[in-house]
């Protein structure tokens, strides 16, 4: 059936539905008939493809050769570890790769979408991916359209239809049939993955998942893209730095073994494993499961990361842009006063007081019809939002309940009003008051329609500036009974408490600590900003919209409460601070957040009260919508970036200090300390678990007691590169006086364990001593690998490492060199500082 062409009635009766929705028991029976709604995903992770993928260095394939050529000539023992060796550590990347991959894709399924939906004559809210065709649908502006539907009922209804069309403009949409095939010309339609901008509409769902128009385009199925973060980027780069500089000490290893004697094959081996072992490949894997356990940590502390690379950027975040309403307050709104009638009238309980003696709530008839009225929330399941469930409290009291609705004009943050159209020509308003006064010419007193004077308006404006001084959001009512808003009447103002949220104030001081400053930003009266800023400890003054519009870039960056604010003007306070470099985030819930969203470093969604729209430009969506969420999401992105820090220094320390010691030893004419299976044995039992396990590594205490790191600090600064080298001397020196004293398999074991003890200096740039046994992954690993080391030692598999069980003397050596330098660190850590 072309849907488009057929009149409402014939695709509901095809559709076998009714304007009242499914029953659950038809609803489910199609869904097990039509399957879920959502796209087939397009990307599988391979495992074998990712295995292969392990063996595509130069590096290793020079030392698979090597290894062949080895067995061929008689050294099939050697050959035949080596490549067990290599495969082992292919094997070991892969399960690193593969958990990345994994997680990654757990990350795409945490943020699932919902439809509001009438099932039974209900309307309630389900997940998107349970629509079923024949399902009744409500689409109000910042919707993301959940399948292809047929509108049923518009209201000043657009459709940004560009994911789909190409066209950017929003398009207008209708309920009469059309007669065109083209998907930009069916004005009658609604397309899955495209965003509701402006109105609402009823809709009959006719397609789903695969079956979508969305699905037919190959090049528009879901996928996970794989995009390295600037982290990332960055790494790879030191990495082939790195790669470069060893492979040139591997060949001077290998020239001048050869020169002093060492057999060809052995120094061959030798060098191609020291490049292979020294070289950090397996950097960027480490980095991308650190970033992804982060996010996980994150989301259980209710911030859902949408891109690893915000992780990176919420680090350095210096300025937080955020709303008001829900986030530094509850958003649970509950009316506490009225102005009706020039009296002031307060709302306990089911009771209306008026100098303590209880009003007469036929008084309020009017003010409570508007209420509930003008409004799109539902009491039943409360759906929508908390200031119109407030409202809808409030005329419940005395059994007012939403009139019939002909028309509608939505809220819109630019307009601050909504307006309904009922029979009889009524038209109900609400909004902000000075907006609302503004509209009207007359009062309503007591049932008494009178000329709205001057001196009235003035008062009006008195009592709405001493509600918001007492921290309330204010709305104005107001009615017409000629069908114009022309003609509207004044009959009252509604005060609404919303409490700041606990632990708010704690993380906006945590926040200063953390030289990171806090702009509060609320479409609210600005007494009503001022009195909930200063209760939660902003200072200075508050800016309304109207004012930071006249005001310079740098006199915007002085400002940390702003009230009636609109969309725009984000932008603009986004921009003070972007043009000077400042890393900015923002928070939004609207349609027409989406461009501030965009524009910040991190933009920000909330996850309760958040549209979809503002969900699809955020980089973070706040799962409970709460400031102290943010900011335990900077503190842990600020630990993980912490974190990749310490494995980076202790990998790049520890395979410095193996190429000094080959290198040094070879120069000097020592011999060979480790051979090509010792060295590649060292990589595979001291890089991955170790490193691995440092990612896991707690916060520090001065995590969140410094300022913010700048984008452009390098991951190795220069004194990150001084402590390696001291670090990697250290090691170096150890190594060789253990050779010279006792041989290989000593020196080999020495190198083996003083890189254990050095990933104990990366736990902290502070002393170790107080944070020794915090982190058990850790110290299973270190456990692991010196496990693994004398089990080569003291097992018949000794002769393939060449190595000989060591004395008790010869432990106790090993053990003191080794721990010196955890010693010799910790002794810097106290008298030189490389922070």
């Amino acid at each position: 059936m072309d849907f488009h062409k057929e009149k409402k009635e014939a695709v509901l009766k095809e559709l076998n539905t009714t304007l009242n929705g499914l029953s659950k028991k038809e609803a489910s029976e199609r869904l097990e008939k039509y399957g879920a709604n959502k796209l087939k995903e397009t990307y599988k992770i391979s495992i074998l493809k990712t295995f292969l993928n392990q063996f595509k260095s130069f590096l290793v394939i020079i030392l698979i050769i090597a290894a062949v050529i080895s067995a061929l000539i008689g050294e099939f023992i050697d050959g035949s570890i080596i490549l067990a060796i290599v495969i082992l550590n292919a094997i070991l990347g892969l399960i690193q790769e593969y958990k990345a991959e994994k997680s990654i894709q757990a990350l795409k399924k945490l943020e699932a979408a919902k439809a509001r939906v009438i099932r039974g004559d209900i309307e309630t809210e389900i997940l998107a991916e349970n629509l079923v065709p024949g399902d009744i649908v409500i689409l109000e502006a910042g919707n993301k359209v959940p399948a292809d539907c047929r509108l049923l009922e518009v209201t000043n209804f657009k459709v940004e239809e560009s994911a789909l069309t190409g066209e950017s403009k929003a398009v207008s949409k209708m309920v009469e049939t059309v007669d065109k095939d083209s998907l930009a010309d069916q004005k009658n339609m609604v397309f899955s993955g495209t965003l509701v901008v402006r109105g609402k509409a009823k809709v009959v769902v006719v397609k789903t998942g695969m079956g979508t128009e969305i699905g037919k385009i190959a090049s528009l199925v879901q996928e996970i893209k794989k995009e390295e973060t600037p982290l990332q980027k960055k790494l790879n780069h030191v990495a082939k730095f790195l790669g470069v500089a060893v492979i040139a000490i591997a060949l001077v290893v290998f020239l001048l073994g050869g020169l002093f004697g060492i057999k060809l094959i052995e120094i061959f081996l030798a060098s191609i494993s020291l490049a292979v072992a020294a070289v950090p490949e397996g950097l960027p894997a480490v980095v991308t499961i650190s970033l992804a356990f982060g996010v996980k940590r994150m989301v259980s502390k209710n911030a859902l990361m949408k891109k690893l690379s915000a992780v990176e950027t919420l680090g350095t975040t210096q300025v937080i842009c955020c709303d008001k309403t829900g986030t530094l307050t509850k958003n649970e709104m509950t009316v506490t006063d009225i102005y009706v009638n020039r009296h002031n009238v307060n709302v306990e309980k089911d009771k209306f007081l008026f100098k303590n003696i209880e009003y007469p709530s036929s008084k309020l008839d009017m003010l409570l019809r508007i209420a509930a009225s003008c409004n799109n929330a539902l009491l039943d399941g409360k759906i929508g939002d908390p200031t119109e469930l407030a409202l809808l409290a409030v005329a419940k009291k005395v059994g007012f309940t939403k009139e019939e609705r002909i028309d509608e004009i939505p809220f819109e943050a630019e307009n601050k009003y909504m307006a309904t159209f009922h029979k009889d020509k009524l038209v109900f308003v609400k909004g902000a008051p000075e907006i609302i006064l503004e509209k009207c010419k007359s009062i309503n007193l007591e049932g008494r329609k009178m000329f709205l004077t001057g001196t009235e308006r003035q008062n009006i404006l008195e009592e709405n500036e001493r509600m918001a001084r007492n921290a309330l959001r204010v709305l104005g009512f107001a009615y017409s009974t000629t069908g114009k808003m022309e003609d509207l009447v004044f009959v009252g103002l509604m005060g609404m408490i919303d409490p700041p949220r606990e632990g708010v104030k704690e993380a906006l001081a945590l926040c200063k600590r953390a030289g990171i400053k806090v702009v509060m930003i609320t479409g609210d009266h600005k007494l009503t900003a001022m009195a909930i800023g200063r209760e939660l400890g902003f200072t200075g003054k508050c800016v309304t919209g109207e004012e930071l519009v006249k005001m310079s870039d740098e006199e915007l960056r002085e400002v940390s409460m702003f009230a009636r604010v609109n969309p725009e003007h984000k932008v603009k306070i986004l921009n003070a601070y972007k043009e000077i470099g400042v890393v900015a985030a923002m928070t939004g819930d609207g349609v027409n957040d989406a461009p501030a969203l965009k524009r910040a470093d991190i933009g920000i969604a909330m996850g309760i009260t958040g549209t979809d729209v503002s969900k699809e430009a955020a980089d973070m969506v706040l799962l409970d919508d709460n400031f102290t969420s943010i900011v335990n999401a900077v503190e842990e992105g600020r630990g993980i970036y912490d974190n990749i820090k310490k494995f980076v220094g202790y990998l790049i320390s520890s395979n410095l200090g193996e190429v000094l010691v080959v290198f040094l030893a070879i120069i000097l004419n020592f011999g060979l300390p480790l051979n090509a299976i010792q060295l590649l044995w060292m990589n595979l039992v001291t890089d991955g678990l170790p490193a691995l396990a440092l990612s896991e590594e707690p916060k520090e205490m001065s995590t969140m007691l410094r300022k913010p790191r700048s984008q452009k600090e390098k991951i190795i600064t220069r004194n990150n590169l001084w402590r390696m080298l001291f670090i990697a001397a250290v090691m170096t020196a150890g190594t060789l006086f253990v050779f010279k004293l006792y041989g290989q398999t000593a020196a080999f074991t020495t190198l083996v364990l003083l890189q254990m003890f050095n990933v104990l200096n990366y736990k902290s740039e502070k002393s170790v001593l107080n944070s020794l046994f915090n982190n058990k992954w850790l110290i299973l690993a270190i456990l692991s690998s010196v496990v693994l080391q004398i089990a080569i030692i003291y097992t018949p598999v000794n002769s393939f490492f060449r190595v000989d069980p060591l004395s008790f003397v010869q432990w106790l050596v090993i053990l003191g060199v080794s721990a010196s330098v955890l010693v010799l660190e910790e002794i810097r850590k106290v008298f030189v500082s490389l922070e």
